[in-house]
């Protein structure tokens, strides 16, 4: 399954990088394809593609703020939830996912 999305918490420093941290780690053991890119106090890192979001399954949005560019993922499934969900549970937030795209498909 290949996977985008994009990390960006209130204060835009250690729940970002701990929620990306969490979802990259849980990715690599279920062995799904993400990449994410963070929003934060120093800009945007990791930047995604056009081409990145249109080869992807679905979008995960960890976020407790407005992003940039959210419209990039209009024609897309997005599973937006709260920087800590993705700390605490990642593997969960990846197999629901999952789950949710094999229903539709």
């Amino acid at each position: 399954m290949k996977l985008v999305g994009v990390c960006a918490c209130c204060s835009g420093i250690a729940h970002t990088y701990m929620a990306r941290e969490g979802l990259l780690k849980a990715a690599d053991e279920l062995g799904f394809d993400l990449k994410l890119e963070t929003q934060g106090t120093i800009g945007v890192e990791n930047q995604l593609t056009s081409e990145e979001i249109e080869a992807a399954d679905a979008v995960i949005l960890a976020i407790d703020v407005h992003i940039e560019g959210r419209d990039r993922f209009a024609d897309k499934k997005v599973m937006e939830i709260p920087t800590g969900i993705a700390i605490k549970a990642p593997k969960q937030v990846l197999l629901k996912v999952q789950e949710e795209l094999q229903k539709i498909s």
